[in-house]
């Protein structure tokens, strides 16, 4: 495939002359940025406190771990449903409505007498998740002109990457200095401060047409473009967590670093994604197509050369930034050509479609990482393992990613 300047990117359902100012531009964008850390610290931050979760409410470990896998249900299913049922309402609404549910449900989980409850809470949550990255990504490229559109999905993604970085431990300790409810009430007060932002900063913005028809949407999904969109992601995004899932016995046990050196080391994976997401959101405004194929053929290379590399402490240290960087800069390539070949259906459901598709590929790659440990292969197979679906996901760019295939 010869890959070609990327060509200027349409300006969707907001003409350039319409496009807010730059000082607009980035209130709005760090408005959804600072939804996106509140989301994304809920997301994640339930893993560091399922020892004090399964404590409180009298249930076991692996009970407890069920409350991540809820979340994902939430996201995977009910984002789409959400998305299309707030198809007519202006963004900016349907926007401080997700983010209303989402400190509501927060809210919810640190008032739960049990384990039901807070199950329910927390898929009620994923729900939100799921529809305020898919109609979020959407609004982002509307803020921005046509040449910015990649760049403005990566920088609303930040929000998610330092809720990685900077979130997560900030949670688990406060979690673990005045119980898990406590880190569910920072969350509420992050999820008012988003809603005031959301409200002061986003601009209204025009909606195209009334409120979708399920079977006509579901249909246009499932067109050829959209779905080779879908299955690239699941395919990414499963091989960076069949090896992140199982992160920490790869350091200690394969690199040979204590188990007290796991967090400063994750702190570099941290930081590695955000300025890996910062770099696909550049290189998706240059060449949309180099992006999307270049970026997943790094990750399998990087996978590949991490067999050998993490095998060593300082190989380890270095390949763990790598790791997050390479992982995180596929998001904004895939999410913009996956919006693009909507092609007149609603941009926002085939976005939160992405988004389900970004989390199927989570669950999908830590049961074959769990599969492949279970078979007695070892720590080392995950990382040649964990490089063959990116590497199928960049086959496919490779024949699919077209000059007349980006409309």
């Amino acid at each position: 495939m010869t890959l070609h300047a990327q060509p200027a990117l349409p300006s969707s359902t907001v003409a350039t002359a319409d496009v807010p100012d730059a000082a607009a531009q980035r209130r709005g964008l760090l408005a959804l940025a600072i939804g996106a850390f509140g989301i994304g610290l809920t997301e994640f931050v339930i893993m560091g406190l399922l020892l004090e979760v399964s404590q409180s409410i009298g249930v076991t470990a692996a009970s407890a771990g069920l409350l991540v896998s809820g979340y994902a249900l939430g996201v995977v299913f009910g984002g789409p449903l959400l998305t299309l049922l707030t198809s007519a309402l202006p963004r900016r609404s349907v926007l401080l409505l997700l983010m209303t549910v989402f400190t509501l449900g927060n809210l919810a989980c640190a008032l739960a007498p049990g384990y039901g409850l807070l199950m329910a809470a927390r898929v009620a949550t994923g729900f939100a998740h799921g529809t305020f990255f898919g109609v979020g990504a959407t609004v982002a490229q509307q803020l921005v002109p046509p040449e910015r559109k990649g760049s403005a999905i990566a920088l609303m993604f930040t929000g998610l990457t330092l809720a990685n970085v900077l979130g997560v431990p900030f949670g688990t300790w406060i979690g673990q200095a005045w119980g898990w409810r406590a880190t569910f009430m920072a969350i509420c007060a992050i999820g008012v401060i988003a809603i005031a932002a959301i409200a002061m900063a986003v601009p209204r913005l025009p909606v195209e047409g009334g409120r979708k028809r399920f079977g006509k949407e579901l249909a246009a999904m499932l067109r050829k473009g959209p779905l080779l969109g879908f299955a690239m992601t699941v395919l990414g995004y499963a091989g960076v967590f069949l090896l992140f899932t199982y992160i920490a016995p790869v350091l200690t046990q394969m690199s040979g670093f204590s188990k007290t050196s796991v967090s400063p080391l994750l702190l570099l994976f941290g930081f590695g994604l955000v300025a890996g997401n910062l770099a696909g959101g550049r290189l998706a405004d240059r060449d949309l197509r180099l992006a999307v194929f270049g970026t997943l053929l790094a990750l399998a290379g990087t996978l590949i050369v991490s067999r050998w590399g993490f095998a060593s402490m300082i190989g380890a240290r270095l390949l763990i930034a790598l790791f997050g960087a390479v992982a995180f800069s596929t998001v904004a390539p895939l999410q913009a050509w996956t919006i693009r070949q909507a092609q007149g259906a609603d941009e926002g459901l085939a976005s939160t479609f992405n988004i389900s598709a970004f989390n199927l590929g989570n669950a999908i790659g830590a049961w074959i990482g769990g599969a492949v440990l279970t078979a007695g292969w070892g720590l080392p197979s995950l990382f040649l393992v964990a490089a063959i679906p990116p590497a199928m996901a960049a086959g496919i760019a490779f024949f699919v990613v077209k000059p007349e295939n980006l409309p």
